[in-house]
């Protein structure tokens, strides 16, 4: 009989990363003044590039979520639920009410993707909590976000706008992957025998040893 795994833990790390102080956001003073349009396009596109091509380590994390399930629409709603939680600390973290060190955060972060393919391995079916597991992972992931788009800066003046087309950007990466591996992998397979044992668990197995290196080497 499968043990359930003890999601304390994760909310032990949630609590040990949130009340870390460190920096206010930096000044993007190039689009401070500039036309909404102008905000919104550029946010927007960085977003979504921070996704595709360029979050190799989100890209496995997304890609891990797909392979314990088949349906899309709960995958987009797990894709929502990290977004709102990404959004929740990145905004926090760029107030400078929270934050983090990327020494503590990245490590954690492919930790993270370690977890949720482990969890495909371990499991043949959706576990309930899951979706309250990927939020707590959002939380720490905001926090990386936070770092990246700390190196860019956010104007002023529009503070608000940034950020949130920051974060549409990131979701609809998010979407596009998840298209991706439906329409490639899922539609096409899922209801074959093999679909577990020849494409979740050693798509999984992949990505928790990539996600396992990471983790070393960032702590190293």
């Amino acid at each position: 009989m499968q043990k359930p795994i003890n999601y304390s833990l994760l909310l032990l790390l949630v609590f040990l990363l949130l009340p870390s102080i460190n920096f206010g956001h930096t000044i993007n003073y190039i689009l401070e003044g500039a036309p909404t349009n102008n905000v919104v396009w550029y946010y927007l596109k960085l977003g979504y590039q921070h996704i595709l091509p360029l979050g190799l380590d989100h890209i496995l994390f997304v890609v891990g979520l797909c392979m314990l399930n088949a349906n899309i629409k709960t995958l987009f709603w797990q894709a929502s639920a990290f977004t709102v939680a990404h959004t929740i600390t990145l905004i926090l973290s760029m107030k400078n009410i929270i934050t983090a060190p990327p020494a503590i955060v990245e490590p954690i972060i492919a930790l993270s993707i370690v977890f949720i393919a482990i969890e495909n391995i371990v499991f043949n079916k959706l576990n309930p909590l899951r979706i309250v597991i990927i939020f707590l992972f959002g939380l720490i992931h905001g926090l990386g976000f936070a770092s990246a788009l700390n190196e860019m800066g956010l104007p002023r003046d529009a503070f608000y706008t940034s950020l949130l087309s920051f974060n549409i950007g990131v979701e609809l990466g998010q979407f596009t992957i998840i298209l991706l591996v439906y329409w490639l992998l899922i539609k096409w397979f899922q209801q074959k025998e093999y679909y577990r044992k020849f494409i979740t668990i050693p798509i999984s197995l992949v990505i928790s040893a990539i996600a396992l290196y990471w983790a070393v080497e960032r702590i190293i």
